[in-house]
């Protein structure tokens, strides 16, 4: 166990299906409505069982694998398992190398990086998990060139770069491209709202607080300590 340990914001970056009580749906919830870590746990485990349970009858569901990619990695985030954490990583970045050119899977392998060095620092985040700021950053990139006009990509980015640094020089310009980007899912509302905040330290060249809206603002912001 490590003091703080990465499991990623990997809700993020997913568009929500339009069904109701997905396990998509329920990871969203947890990552961004629960206010306990309890209560946080039992929605990631529901998730998890539902993949689990498509993944034992079609082992290929890239669906599946994703949301259970991301209840491991929040999992991680909230327990603080360097087990799960690394386990979280290796599913991403296999989801990563079967599609290159997938913005989600992009997004998820850059925020897991990311978080890592947010939370651990570069020094902690590299020597226990192999994270890389670097990779975080260039995937980051990837997953906006690739994404088109949604709102969730670049307004992600921003946040992520934010809580790495509260004066990023990219940081204002993406999160304004996502007040304009479109929002086809509840996901990319959410980000774009998230977006037009953070936009308001950024603007008055407030770096502290930019940084710490932006980590409030991603997944379990509010309740990974």
């Amino acid at each position: 166990m490590i003091k703080q340990m990465t499991g990623l914001c990997a809700v993020a970056l997913i568009a929500m299906p339009a069904a109701a009580a997905t396990p998509r749906d329920i990871l969203t919830t947890a990552a961004f409505g629960a206010r306990d870590k309890a209560s946080a746990l039992a929605q990631v485990a529901q998730a998890e069982a539902a993949a689990n349970a498509t993944l034992a009858r079609t082992p290929g569901d890239r669906e599946a694998q994703l949301t259970k990619a991301m209840a491991i990695g929040y999992r991680a985030k909230l327990t603080k398992s360097r087990a799960d954490a690394v386990a979280a990583r290796d599913r991403f970045n296999a989801l990563a190398a079967a599609n290159p050119r997938d913005p989600e899977a992009q997004a998820v392998v850059a925020g897991w990086n990311i978080d890592a060095v947010t939370t651990l620092g570069g020094f902690m985040a590299g020597t226990v998990l192999g994270a890389k700021k670097a990779t975080g950053l260039a995937a980051l990139d990837r997953s906006v060139a690739l994404a088109g006009n949604r709102a969730m990509f670049p307004g992600l980015a921003a946040l992520l770069r934010l809580t790495l640094d509260g004066a990023d020089p990219k940081a204002r310009g993406l999160a304004e491209a996502a007040t304009r980007g479109s929002t086809p899912t509840a996901l990319d509302r959410m980000i774009q709202r998230s977006a037009n905040a953070i936009l308001v330290p950024v603007r008055a060249g407030n770096a502290k607080a930019a940084q710490a809206l932006a980590k409030q603002l991603l997944p379990f912001g509010r309740v990974a300590k």
